[in-house]
């Protein structure tokens, strides 16, 4: 299950600490909590969509109203509220395993399956269906594409570009268990 936090943030001197608190405590604290497997944090490549985007894989809805997440992970926002506008929260059903993007890479969403897309890149599109929290929107195609191949994109209507902030977090009892089989 894919639970996705978009939003924007809307003071330019405290953004940076922001950013910081958010890529180097933040994401940690959620990649320790029991049932969330890997976090990766990403900043929108062109206006028009929230500019910032958390991509983190849970086992299951529990994971966010457990007393782990609350502690560790959930929250912990007061000090920057004012400013994180165009918040959005979502789970979504996927099949895929969420992707890991490199530097050289860009994470692109979209609300509706883009059929040229399919057809240009030879691959389907990783299909994620909301099944929790906001719901919106109902349903997103993502593919993860090379820098020059998804700046290409950027001006098609409903594809949002997302370039990696960090790299990929993965939960420390996620790849001692991966490391086991």
């Amino acid at each position: 299950m894919l639970y996705i936090v978009e939003c924007s943030y809307t003071d330019p001197r405290s953004e940076e600490e922001w950013n910081a608190f958010y890529s180097l405590e933040k994401l940690p604290a959620l990649v320790s909590v029991n049932g969330f497997r890997s976090s990766q944090r990403f900043g929108a490549v062109k206006p028009g969509c929230p500019a910032y985007l958390a991509l983190h894989t849970v086992k299951d809805a529990d994971v966010l109203s457990s007393d782990d997440y609350r502690r560790k992970g959930g929250g912990n926002f007061s000090r920057w509220q004012a400013h994180i506008t165009d918040w959005h929260r979502n789970l979504y059903a996927c099949e895929a395993p969420t992707p890991a993007v490199s530097a050289d890479e860009i994470l692109l969403l979209s609300a509706q399956p883009i059929s040229a897309l399919v057809t240009a890149l030879g691959e389907p599109a990783m299909e994620m269906y909301a099944a929790g929290l906001d719901k919106s929107p109902e349903r997103r195609a993502a593919w993860v594409l090379p820098r020059e191949s998804a700046l290409l994109l950027a001006d098609m209507p409903g594809v949002y570009l997302y370039q990696p902030l960090t790299l990929q977090l993965q939960s420390p009892v996620e790849r001692h268990q991966a490391g086991s089989h």
